[in-house]
């Protein structure tokens, strides 16, 4: 269990920097980089573009990654445990097995009772 729990919380922290880039980037190209507008800095402004590109597909393999291996290493019940469905299954009780004792009630006859006593 202490494995699914580390490699959980690694995908939560990867999923925390993954928003945080994202938000960084503007849609159009702008984002961080567009805080950079001086014309001396144009390579600087697509090395930062490149690196929140890169970085968001790199974290977006790595959260797919890390989740295949969550997949794998989910804690699963040992093989001796069975559902509660088919522990009852086994321990039903079979109907032709259960004895038939006899009723409250007498059967009925087919005399009249009023006639036996006279």
């Amino acid at each position: 269990m202490g494995i699914y729990v580390f490699i959980s919380v690694l995908i939560i922290i990867a999923c925390i920097l993954q928003i945080m880039i994202v938000l960084v980037q503007n849609s159009k190209g702008g984002g961080l980089a567009a805080n950079f507008t001086s014309a001396g800095q144009s390579m600087g402004i697509r090395k930062t573009a490149d690196f929140l590109e890169k970085s968001t597909w790199t974290i977006a393999i790595s959260i797919f990654v890390l989740s295949l291996l969550a997949t794998a290493a989910i804690p699963r019940g040992g093989e001796t445990q069975r559902s509660r469905l088919e522990q009852q299954i086994q321990n039903a009780i079979d109907p032709n097995a259960i004895p038939t004792l006899p009723s409250a009630t007498p059967p009925a006859s087919s005399e009249n009772p009023q006639q036996k006593n006279q």
